[in-house]
């Protein structure tokens, strides 16, 4: 079996584990009662929700690594590769964006918003696919070196304060009131998926894509010791830049990685190597199928009026009274999970796969 056709199961888990989580947090059932954990911080800081946008990116990057680079070391014609990845990362950020048009139709008082998860998500693949095929592995990793000081250089002279930092200004002046808030004193916006931003962000897919290629060698010990050295970087450039996912600061994208190194071990030795069967792989080959498809699920029942009734009678109405506000909150985003769980499963069993 060549390289190009090999598929680790260990990075369908970690993948679909990463979509499944993405659900959770983006789906409590009130807003204003989130256990910490399935929130992000508010500026500064890292809670368990801040590494899984990281952590969707690096195994962004391991894919491309997995799918595209093989690919172009045996010899395969360059431009059918680069014009299948780029059509496939314009698919994703229109899907994004029209996303974002239906919340904005669906959701009273919403504003339309241009920056988005997919949209970056299209950005990065697109970026990394070309670096697959157009530059060697080792400007690959000086390129990571490269945006990571570069953007921390932007940060330190722009600021890292909440609306005034140099990225939300960039963005503010790019994308005008199209962005995810605004400050309705100061006029001044924010997104935390702007297009600045999008540069560290893209060393993080770029971190996964060295990983990958360890992958394929079967290189734990040197994916496990890249894990620690990241985190112990990310925790000593906190001297500079705070972990911020906002802004996607260099120790934030350094800290994030670490940990998803040592996840990817993780998944590879119990999955690859031992053959457990974790759960994941549904979510996992059907990824953006699933996270657009609940995003339209949720855009559909608030249009309707539904959510509100229903969260009430279902999980608030019983469940508050014995157990606080917190526990039906979660309550109903594991519900929700569990719900497009069994849609997965359903397509996977009858082998229906959604590629965007």
């Amino acid at each position: 079996m060549t390289q190009s056709k090999v598929r680790y199961a260990s990075v369908d888990v970690l993948r679909g584990i990463t979509v499944a989580a993405m659900l959770l947090v983006n789906d409590p059932g009130d807003w204003g009662h989130v256990w910490w954990p399935l929130e992000h911080a508010q500026w500064n800081g890292f809670t368990p929700t801040d590494l899984v946008f990281p952590l969707f990116l690096f195994i962004v990057g391991v894919s491309v690594s997995l799918a595209i680079v093989p690919r172009v070391e045996v010899g395969v014609a360059k431009a059918p590769i680069r014009h299948a990845a780029l059509r496939r990362a314009l698919r994703i950020a229109g899907l994004g964006l029209l996303l974002n048009i239906v919340a904005w139709l669906a959701i009273p008082d919403a504003h339309l918003r241009i920056p988005g998860v997919l949209q970056r998500i299209g950005i990065c693949f697109a970026a990394a696919s070309l670096l697959a095929i157009h530059a060697s592995a080792w400007m690959r990793d000086a390129l990571v070196a490269l945006l990571l000081v570069g953007y921390g250089a932007l940060l330190l002279v722009g600021g890292m304060e909440p609306w005034t930092n140099g990225v939300s200004r960039a963005d503010t002046a790019l994308f005008g009131p199209f962005v995810y808030m605004t400050d309705p004193a100061t006029g001044r916006g924010h997104d935390p998926e702007g297009l600045l931003a999008t540069l560290p962000a893209l060393a993080s897919t770029l971190l996964g894509m060295r990983a990958g290629a360890w992958l394929v060698r079967g290189d734990v010990r040197r994916l496990l010791a890249a894990g620690v050295v990241l985190l112990v970087l990310g925790w000593l450039a906190q001297g500079l830049w705070p972990l911020n996912k906002n802004l996607w600061t260099p120790s934030y994208a350094l800290w994030a990685a670490g940990w998803s190194f040592l996840l990817l071990v993780a998944a590879h030795v119990l999955v690859d190597r031992r053959g457990w069967r974790l759960p994941g792989r549904a979510f996992g080959v059907n990824a953006i199928a699933a996270y657009a498809g609940s995003g339209l699920m949720v855009y559909l029942l608030i249009a309707l009026g539904v959510t509100a009734p229903l969260y009430q009678w279902a999980f608030a109405s019983w469940m508050t009274p014995l157990l606080g506000p917190y526990v039906p909150s979660a309550a109903w985003g594991v519900a929700f999970v569990t719900v497009w769980w069994l849609v997965v499963r359903w397509m996977d069993k009858r082998r229906i796969y959604l590629k965007v």
